[in-house]
This record gives structure tokens, C-alpha cells and sequence, in this order.
């Protein structure tokens, strides 16, 4: 049967996420800090919501661009939070970002084309590019910049196929963010080459440095970017599946098309619970989120802490919720230290290298996970980093 198989699906590399994930759902007693999801659960107004919504009959389809309420929140939420004006007409409602960024790539990528991708960063977007006939370009970021996007690894990368470049930040995996002068140095190189920004967010209110700054809201980057977000992460609404999308007018009717034919509109309750996650917080200020990040970065805090005292020199977060330890004091390999790690001492982490090649000396923690979980795993890798002397 392989020759019915499209050449570009199977080239793609499992998810090295999922792989250990599925590793410690059989392994009894494990401790996964692998998988970036928030261990608190949807704050109960939320969640009433969508009960509510169930109880009323609301359990049709939406227009494909979401409910029109939900955008309108969207667009205010957008300008009041981060300075950025998409108009709701400009908006798609999709099913989590992770949609969002298949549109985005998508609606603008044509065979050959370059993207370039900062990593280490998520998963996802290197094989969206390829699904799309695309050719992914990695700009090797580093721990001696902060893992952040300088205007001279951008440069260096350009070519005369190059398209657009992705920014990931705050980053997932190394939690680092972006700040307002190191957004507006590259901008002079976006614009010189005409590229366009895929910019991601959606950890955007997972920031401990201050407020986020979306790179759309500088300048006149709003009409060539693609702005990402969602609600999975600062809303503990992972399983929810919502996120959004907003773009220049073009973009977003060649989005809106694909969405048609492939996911049609996101789940309508799920919708009815993001209108009352924002209408609850806009002018009020978001109660939930704001004790969630603060729970986080006291997590963080605690690993950054741990893993240096242990001898991995790690990376201080700045947002997000992942720490980013590098494991080359071992004397192993992200992959190698993540396999031997999990075998012996049942505590999951993700090798580096699924987050690109220039993770390969790291591993990835998620802090999305109680504290007590957290000392255990902590006491379980110095155990194991003892036995290697």
C-alpha cells in the first residue's frame, strides 16, 4: 500500500512529543513533564457557559468564521490587551491555533517557497511547510542571544525564494519572549526583503516579564502580519479546541477558503465558552489568568533553580512554561539522556530535537504540572544524574 501514500506525508518524523507521552500512559508511576498542557482546569464560569449553551440547544454550526460575538470580542480583545486592530471581519475562528497555522501556511505557501522557522520552536510548523510544498528554513537560535531572532540570522538566511519567517514567541520549547526593541530591529529586514510574518502567540498572556508585545502592533506590520492566538494555554481550554486567526484582507479569504472545505467552523459550544472566557475578563482584567502565570512562574523559578544547582546550565523562562535544561554536562545527547532518563527513573522530558536541531544538546520540561509532581521529578533526575559519576 505505500505507493498510495503522498510522498510528503511520509517523510514527515513522528511527533517526538507524543512519542513519550504514550510511553508514560502504559508506564506506571511515571512523572511526564512532556506534554505543554496546563494542569489546571477551565475556570468553572467557562465552562458553565457551555453547559449553559448545550442546555439551550446551541449545538448547530457556526458561520465559518465563528460566532459573530466571539469576533468582536477577539478584535477588542486584540487592541485593548496588545495594541493590535484586526477588524472582526478579518478574524477566523479555528480550531485551536494548531489550525490556525495550517491555514497560515497554507493560504500562503506555493511549491518551493521558503519559510523561515526560528528554532528551537514548536512542532508543528516545519511539517506544515512541507505538507504545503514548501521548503522549512531553520535559523539556529541560541541560549548566548537569549534564543531570540537577531536581525543578522535573518539576513543570513534570506534568499530569493524566501517568503515569509514565523515568530514564535514567547517560545516554545525555551520559554524565551521577544521585547519590543528586539521585535523592531528585525523589522528593517522583514520589510527590505518584503517578507511576510507568521507571528504565533498564543502564549501571549504567559508572559513574566512584563506585557507581551505583538510584533503586528509596531509600526506598519499589522497589514503584513498573520497574527496566531487562541485560548488553550492562558485559558486552561486545551481540549476545548479553539484558537483564532487574523490577516491582511488577501490571506484571509485564501484561510477562510480552506477552512470551508476542511474543518468548516470550530465546535459551538466550545466558541460560547471562549465569548464568556473574554467578555468576563475585557475591562476587568483576567483574574484567572493572571494567578495561573503567577503559579507558573513560581514553578519555573523552581526548576531553573534545580537544574543549575544540578549542573545543566538552564535558561531563565521568560514566558511560556517550559524550562530548556541543557544536558551536555552528561556527557549524552538530548535524545540519549531523555530515553536513559525515562527507562531508569520514569520522569518523561522531550529530547531537543523535536523542537529542531539546534535543540539537540537540550530537553524540553513542561512546569504545567504540580509542584509536588515537580520536587518529585527533580529528586528522581538528581538521583539519576548522581549515577552517571
Amino acid at each position: 500500500m505505500r505507493k498510495f501514500v503522498n510522498e510528503r506525508a511520509a517523510s514527515l518524523q513522528p511527533s517526538g512529543i507524543r512519542k513519550f507521552f504514550d510511553i508514560v500512559q502504559k508506564m506506571e508511576g511515571a512523572i511526564s513533564l512532556g506534554v505543554g498542557e496546563p494542569d489546571f482546569v477551565t475556570p468553572w464560569n467557562i465552562r458553565d457557559a457551555a453547559i449553559r449553551s448545550i442546555q439551550r440547544g446551541y449545538t448547530q454550526y457556526t458561520g465559518n468564521r465563528g460566532l459573530p460575538e466571539l469576533r468582536e470580542l477577539i478584535s477588542r480583545y486584540l487592541n485593548e490587551r496588545f495594541n493590535v486592530y484586526y477588524p472582526p471581519s478579518r478574524t477566523i475562528v479555528t480550531v485551536g491555533a494548531s489550525e490556525a497555522i495550517d491555514l497560515a501556511v497554507r493560504a500562503v505557501c506555493d511549491t518551493g517557497d521558503e519559510i523561515l522557522i526560528p528554532e528551537p520552536s514548536y512542532v508543528s510548523y516545519s511539517p506544515a511547510v512541507v505538507l504545503s510544498g514548501g521548503k522549512p528554513v531553520a535559523l539556529k537560535c541560541s541560549a548566548v542571544n537569549d534564543f531570540i531572532l537577531t536581525p543578522e540570522l535573518l539576513e543570513d538566511a534570506i534568499t530569493a525564494n524566501t517568503k515569509a519567517v514565523i515568530i514564535p514567541y514567547p517560545n516554545n520549547p525555551t520559554g524565551a519572549v521577544m521585547t519590543k526593541e528586539q521585535l523592531e530591529a528585525i523589522i528593517p529586514v522583514i520589510e527590505k526583503h518584503d517578507l511576510l510574518v507568521i507571528s504565533d502567540e498564543i502564549y501571549a498572556e504567559l508572559t513574566y516579564i512584563g506585557k507581551h508585545v505583538s510584533i503586528a502592533s509596531l509600526g506598519n506590520m499589522v497589514e503584513r502580519t498573520v497574527l496566531i492566538n487562541g485560548f488553550s494555554k492562558a485559558f486552561a481550554m486545551t481540549g476545548w479546541r479553539v484558537g483564532f486567526v487574523c490577516a491582511p484582507a488577501e490571506i484571509d479569504e485564501a484561510m477562510l477558503k480552506i477552512h470551508q472545505y476542511t474543518m468548516l467552523c470550530a465546535p459551538q459550544a466550545g466558541q460560547r465558552a471562549a465569548v464568556c472566557a473574554l467578555k468576563d475578563g475585557l475591562g476587568d482584567g483576567f483574574s484567572a489568568v493572571e494567578e495561573m502565570r503567577g503559579e507558573y512562574n513560581r514553578r519555573g523559578s523552581f526548576l531553573v533553580n534545580a537544574f543549575n544547582s544540578l549542573g545543566l546550565k538552564c535558561f531563565q523562562p521568560k514566558g511560556a512554561f517550559y524550562v530548556f535544561p541543557s544536558v551536555k554536562n552528561t556527557g549524552m545527547n538530548g535524545e540519549e539522556f531523555a530515553n536513559a532518563l525515562l527507562e531508569k527513573y520514569k520522569v518523561a522530558v522531550v529530547p531537543g530535537t523535536a523542537f529542531g536541531a539546534a535543540g539537540a544538546e537540550h530537553v524540553r520540561c513542561s512546569y504545567a504540572t504540580s509542584m509536588q509532581q515537580l520536587t518529585t521529578a527533580i529528586e528522581r533526575i538528581a538521583d539519576f544524574i548522581e549515577g552517571l559519576k
